[in-house]
C-alpha cells in the first residue's frame, strides 16, 4: 500500500515535467514553455512497497488549444541501474528525502503492476489518498494468457509509447496525447485501461490510457 505523505516537493512534479515534455517526442505544444496544471490520475501499488507509481495527467495551456499528456511517473529512493535515458529528474522529498523520477514507461515495476492491471489482478488507487480504490480506472483483456514483458526497450511515436510483450505477438501502448471521451477500443485490440480528468473549464472527461494490441 503506497502512503501518501501531505509534504513538499523541491522542484515539483509539474515543474520537473515542464523541463521534460518538450524533450520528447511525443510533445504537441509550441515554442513557448508549457503551462501545466494537474488534471487527474491513478497509482498502482508496488508489491514491493519500494517503487511509488503515478499515472498523471498533466493539461498544457501554453498553446491555442489545451493538450492532456499522459505522464507514467515511478519515484525511487536510489538510481534505476541502466535507466539513466528515463530519468525525468530528481526532487526532494519533505519526509522521504532525494527522490529518483523516471518515465514508468521505461520502468519494469510499473510496466508488471500495468499489466497486472489489464489481468485484474492489481487495484487502481486513488491518486491523492492512501488504501482508497479509484474504481473509475476500468480495464479489460480479452487475451487468453499471462502477459509477460521481455527485455525490448520501449519506443516513442507521434502520440504514444510502446513496449513488445513476450512471446511477440502482443504490444503494450501507453497513450502520451490523450483524446476526451475517445472511449472506442481500438481496432484489433485485445485490451484497454481507461480513466478520467478534469478539463480547465472544470468539466470531467474520459479516454483511452493504454491498450494493449
Amino acid at each position: 500500500m503506497a502512503i501518501i505523505y501531505r509534504t513538499t516537493l523541491t522542484p515539483t512534479k509539474l515543474e520537473l515535467l515542464a523541463a521534460w515534455l518538450p524533450t520528447r517526442p511525443w510533445y504537441a505544444g509550441g515554442p513557448a514553455a508549457p503551462e501545466l496544471a494537474k488534471a487527474g490520475g491513478f497509482r498502482l501499488d508496488d508489491p514491493e512497497g519500494e517503487v511509488g507509481i503515478e499515472f498523471m495527467v498533466a493539461t498544457d495551456t501554453s498553446g491555442a488549444a489545451p493538450v492532456h499528456y499522459l505522464a507514467p511517473l515511478t519515484y525511487r529512493g536510489a538510481p534505476l541501474p541502466g535507466a539513466e535515458h528515463a530519468l525525468v529528474g530528481t526532487t526532494e522529498h519533505g519526509v522521504l528525502g532525494t527522490r529518483w523520477v523516471y518515465d514508468g514507461a521505461h520502468d519494469p515495476v510499473l510496466v508488471a503492476q500495468l499489466l497486472a492491471l489489464f489481468e485484474g489482478r492489481a487495484e487502481p488507487q486513488a491518486q491523492s489518498l492512501t488504501d482508497t480504490p479509484d474504481h473509475e480506472i476500468t480495464h479489460a483483456y480479452d487475451g487468453d494468457g499471462p502477459l509477460l514483458t521481455t527485455a525490448s526497450s520501449a519506443t516513442d511515436t507521434a502520440e504514444a509509447t510502446e513496449l513488445p510483450l513476450a512471446p511477440g505477438t502482443t504490444v503494450l501502448q501507453l497513450i502520451r496525447v490523450l483524446h476526451p471521451d475517445a472511449l472506442d477500443l481500438t481496432p484489433g485490440a485485445k485490451g484497454q485501461v481507461t480513466g478520467h480528468w478534469t478539463l480547465p473549464e472544470g468539466t470531467r472527461a474520459r479516454g483511452v490510457l493504454a491498450v494493449l494490441r
